[in-house]
């Protein structure tokens, strides 16, 4: 194994994604090592609980943590191929690593899932703590900076794919402002509320109250130590809805990163082309067409989305577990940390592009100038409708079809309109700037982007 370059290896994610800057700071979490050091870090941790009842002493509890923190991969996986159960087979190399008085500790009235469920618990919270929202509070802060730098860049609202009524670039960005800070938030506290057991091998307690009075005081205990919440109650198994509570959080997330790369992808478009991502001096956007320069960086993020997004489904499979707990999800739960892998891949893709972002403010603005003229419309039958006209929807709406076939704009057109000069001259200076000069007709988008900037700001930074 050791002459295996990456190009060796299976995944997309190994060969293609994920640089070596995130590989350090993913294999703490996410790797077949770490997977076995969190199991390993439960065991120590009832071994230490056990201590505190008097089952032990404090000197092979700080041996056994010792000893967990040694304990690979390799060492486990060469022990499963003599006895055929991975959770044994731990259990195992730790008693390899320790006296003969620590032996006995190991393990002492657990089932595996346990150490299993436990650990997973254990890892997702702390990879989320210290990776997931860290590098997601990264991403929104680069957010928060165009936001309010943009926030008086004035650009055409679209809807259904039409131009609607002037905004902001940086109202736009705030859009998913708030999203991503909603779902972090949802993350950070899901995350917080993952469950740990220790419970035995139908969730009763049958082994430990052997041993203790109170089982249950132990099963807090050891939750105590590794920072877990305890489910009230547990089969062989957590209950899975904290967990899928979780999953369920990120994938709102990587929603919200395929909705905003779409939105992005579809602006750089030729023929909108107001905003682009830096292009490198060496890069090449088509093998055939070298004037190219494709959104690569917000389609990859998309095609991402679409290849993690159909696991959700595998998620709530998996929780489903007939009775005390079935073996169905023993492989497909093994793949949970892809699903947190590519959504990392996405945020920093997002985040690097989103660094050196350009915004053209001259091709919005001519693109909001090609449709300035009809955009009054809105405008001016609110006004119209405010200073007594019975149907001012529909006479504007008249008025657009006038224009769109002469040419004239519909203020202009409703200005040399005798049936509405006397409700015309019934509009304030600062209604008639409005309507002849559209682009001030923004609404509140400049005290929305700083409302919710400095909501964020406040709430993480």
């Amino acid at each position: 194994m050791s002459s295996l370059d990456k190009f060796s290896l299976f995944s997309p994610l190994d060969y293609r994604y994920i640089d070596g800057d995130l590989q350090k700071l993913c294999e703490k979490y996410f790797s077949e090592n770490a997977r076995v050091l969190y199991q390993a870090r439960v065991e120590a941790a009832l071994v230490k609980a056990l201590s505190k009842q008097g089952i032990g002493s404090k000197k092979i509890a700080s041996e056994v943590a010792a000893a967990a923190k040694k304990v690979t991969a390799a060492q486990v996986y060469k022990e499963e191929l003599k006895i055929k159960h991975d959770v044994r087979a731990l259990v195992n190399v730790l008693r390899f690593k320790v006296s003969k008085e620590a032996k006995p500790l190991i393990h002492f009235s657990a089932t595996s899932y346990d150490i299993v469920d436990t650990a997973s618990a254990l890892r997702y919270k702390e990879a989320c703590e210290q990776l997931v929202v860290p590098e997601l509070k990264k991403l929104l802060r680069i957010w928060i900076k165009i936001a309010l730098r943009e926030k008086s860049t004035v650009q055409i609202g679209r809807t259904h794919g039409q131009h609607a009524e002037p905004i902001t670039f940086g109202f736009t960005m705030c859009s998913y402002i708030n999203r991503l800070g909603k779902c972090i938030s949802s993350i950070e506290w899901c995350s917080s509320k993952l469950e740990g057991k220790f419970s035995g091998a139908v969730g009763a307690y049958n082994a430990s109250s052997l041993l203790l009075k109170d089982p249950i005081k132990l099963e807090n205990d050891i939750m105590g130590e590794l920072g877990l919440e305890v489910g009230l109650h547990s089969t062989q198994i957590v209950e899975p809805e904290s967990l899928l509570d979780l999953l369920h959080s990120v994938q709102a997330g990587f929603d919200v990163l395929a909705n905003f790369s779409d939105d992005m992808r579809h602006l750089q478009r030729s023929e909108i082309a107001e905003i682009a991502e830096g292009f490198a001096k060496l890069q090449v956007g088509s093998s055939t067409m070298p004037h190219k320069r494709n959104p690569i960086s917000f389609e990859n993020v998309k095609s991402l989305w679409k290849e993690f997004t159909p696991r959700i489904l595998t998620f709530h499979l998996d929780s489903i577990s007939e009775h005390q707990r079935d073996l169905t999800n023993s492989a497909s739960a093994r793949f949970i940390p892809e699903f947190f892998l590519g959504f990392l891949v996405a945020t920093r893709r997002l985040a690097s592009v989103c660094e050196n972002l350009v915004v053209d403010r001259v091709s919005m603005q001519r693109n909001f100038e090609s449709c300035e003229q009809s955009i009054v419309a809105e405008p001016l039958y609110i006004l119209l409708s405010k200073y007594g006209h019975q149907n001012a929807h529909e006479q504007v709406r008249k008025l657009t079809l006038k224009s769109e076939q002469n040419g004239v704009g519909v203020f202009e057109l409703a200005l040399n309109d005798p049936n509405l000069a006397e409700y015309i001259s019934q509009f304030s200076k600062s209604e008639l700037s409005i309507l002849a000069n559209p682009q001030k007709y923004v609404g509140f988008c400049g005290k929305k982007v700083q409302q919710i900037c400095a909501h964020w700001k406040k709430r993480f930074f």
